[in-house]
Formats: structure tokens, sequence, C-alpha cells
């Protein structure tokens, strides 16, 4: 599908929707069109232009980090080794979990509003599953473990840290050593033995 790129002045108030609806969103505060146009010194027409829904313009802020995480799920799936392959995989989407407010609600949407975003939640679900049977089929995980089972998982490790992680700065360390307390009661065997 082909667009047509947007005139200079109509990229930049993308643009700059985009990063003030980053600022909102990283700042815990819910999108609202009228409130991005006024903190982005705009009409709310031009933003209303770009985005018609506070649910598209969090997808459009979701993006970056989806493709990410795809990415890094095909690079998980080249890994030949099936354990470590899952375990990279679980600790980069955990990280983007802590580290990126916008990914909690737009992967846990029961619609969503951008095609791009279904294509990149697909594919993401896809790369999770595949690591995941790989991982049981390799007996490095337990055989009952299935993707319903660990997306909830997932998102208690990253909710645990958001209430009792501290600092931003310290994030990262507490959601690591969850995930990996996590990690050791879905392996078969003990990770000493």
């Amino acid at each position: 599908m082909t667009t047509t790129p947007l005139r200079k002045d109509a990229a930049r108030n993308w643009d700059r929707i985009v990063a003030v609806a980053r600022d909102l969103v990283d700042e815990g505060t819910p999108l609202q069109l009228n409130d991005v146009a006024r903190r982005a010194g705009l009409g709310v027409g031009t933003v209303y232009r770009h985005f018609a829904t506070p649910e598209a313009l969090l997808e459009t802020v979701a993006t970056p980090c989806l493709e990410s995480l795809v990415a890094h799920g095909e690079e998980a799936l080249a890994d030949t080794e099936a354990g470590r392959a899952l375990e990279r995989f679980l600790t980069r989407t955990v990280e983007a979990q802590v580290t990126d407010a916008s990914l909690a609600p737009v992967t846990a949407a029961p619609a969503d509003f951008l095609p791009r975003t279904t294509e990149l939640k697909q594919a993401l679900w896809s790369a999770g599953e595949i690591l995941l049977g790989r991982a049981r089929e390799a007996g490095a995980v337990r055989a009952d473990l299935t993707s319903a089972d660990l997306v909830p998982l997932m998102c208690g490790v990253a909710y645990a840290v958001q209430v009792h992680g501290g600092a931003s700065a310290d994030r990262i360390d507490v959601a690591h050593r969850y995930l990996t307390a996590l990690l050791q009661g879905l392996r078969t065997t003990r990770p000493d033995s």
C-alpha cells in the first residue's frame, strides 16, 4: 500500500502531535485530542485530520515499540537454542512493558484502530507462540505452559514492576529479577542441575 507523502508543514504538524502525545503518555495523562491540540499549539481540526480518535494516536505512539519487539521476535526465531530464544524474547518484552507506557493499553485493547497495529500485534503473538512451542518441544519449559498462560504472567511481572519497582532508573533491574524468578519456575529442571 502506498501513501502520499505529507506536505512539509503537515509532516511537521504530525510529528508535533505524536511528540506531544508521547509526552502525555509518559506522564500518565490520558490522551484527549483537544488537549493534544492545545499543548501542540495547533488547531483541533488539524489534530483530528491526522488522528480521528485518541486510540489511533495512542497506537501511533506505540508503533515504534511494537516494531522493535517484532524485529526482536524475528531475531529470536533465528536462534537455534529454544530456551534461550524464548528467554531473550520475554526479557525484551518485559523491558518494553516497563519502559513504554503506550505498550500495555495498545496490546490489551480488544480492537485496533489502525491496520498497522493489527499487523504488528499478530506478528508479535505469532513469534511468541512459535518460540514457546519450540521451548516446550525442547523440554526447556513446562509442557503444560501455553501462550494463554504466558501473556498474563508477563503482564503480572510488568504490573509488579510498575507498583513495586521503585524509581524509573531501577525498573529494568527489578523487571529482570522478577522475570528470572518467573522463568526459573517455568523450567522443567532446576537451573543448577
